[in-house]
């Protein structure tokens, strides 16, 4: 299991984070916990396999955000 931290620019809201979180669940279909915070400016999950930065800064910047950086963690 891997743990993925995002850091996302231009989240001002709980209906930004809805957007994230849903467009997560779009891009990776085995995306658990999905959580996005506007405060922390991150969203996270997990997966059973890493997601590759390309896909994780398009669905990002498709969805209206700036993405800033992500880091996974092996669980």
């Amino acid at each position: 299991m891997y743990e993925t931290v995002i850091k996302i620019d231009g989240m001002m809201c709980g209906m930004c984070e809805a957007h994230m979180n849903d467009a997560i669940r779009r891009v990776v279909p085995d995306a658990k916990k999905v959580k996005s915070s506007h405060k922390k400016g991150e969203t996270t999950f997990r997966s059973e396999s890493p997601v590759d930065d390309e896909i994780l800064k398009n669905v990002v910047t498709d969805t209206g955000y700036t993405f800033i950086s992500s880091q996974t963690f092996e669980k």
